[in-house]
């Protein structure tokens, strides 16, 4: 997803195992689910190969992303507690100190951790569970290394949070929709960039 293996390279065991300090096991594993996702393909005789992927596959899986995380953010909105409020103001702060000091691991855990808990307060384990499967493409390196997403997150996670102050619902299910759709935009103009669909 973040065009460091594009579609049609050939996913060497050994090569990949030995990058990884791992076994060859665990990567043919890691190849296996990857086939029942439909990101390789097994060529017989050959290996794994990476398969295609186009900009409506990104905006497809995005959207998918934003609508469900659109879905328990109006839930959570209509459920908010003080309690939970004063945590994500407590999230967001230290995510917006991460993206100034520019910690990527750091913007990766906050990021993960403010809408697990936003997650979590609107009270849908089955759907949260569905977005949590949907996010695993996300390519998180990618916009935790992108100051200018950063920025942008910060001043998100401002908006959502003002609008869940007010019960705003509607306003914090726009601003979650938005936030998925610029995550689409930015990777399928990383990817642009690189030449991955040439």
């Amino acid at each position: 997803m973040s065009g460091g293996a594009r579609p049609g390279d050939f996913v060497r065991l050994d090569e990949t195992a030995a990058e990884l300090g791992v076994s060859v096991t665990p990567v043919r594993e890691a190849l296996l689910t990857l086939r029942g996702e439909g990101l390789v393909e097994l060529v017989p005789h050959r290996g794994y190969v990476v398969s295609p992927l186009d900009r409506s596959d990104i905006d497809d899986i995005f959207w998918l992303q934003g609508r469900l995380a659109e879905r328990l953010v109006e839930r959570a909105a209509t459920l908010m507690t003080a309690e939970t409020l004063a945590e994500l103001d407590e999230l967001a702060a230290r995510f917006a100190e991460a993206v100034r000091a520019g910690d990527g691991a750091r913007i990766e855990d906050l990021e993960f951790e403010f809408h697990r808990t936003l997650n979590r307060a609107a009270g849908s384990r089955k759907l949260a569970w569905f977005l949590h499967n949907a996010t695993r493409y996300t390519p998180v390196h990618f916009y935790s290394d992108d100051r200018s997403w950063g920025t942008d997150a910060v001043a998100s996670h401002e908006r959502l949070l003002q609008a869940l102050r007010t019960g705003d619902v509607e306003a914090a299910g726009r601003e979650t929709r938005e936030h998925f759709t610029d995550g689409a935009h930015r990777l399928v103009e990383h990817l642009d960039d690189l030449g991955v669909w040439c």
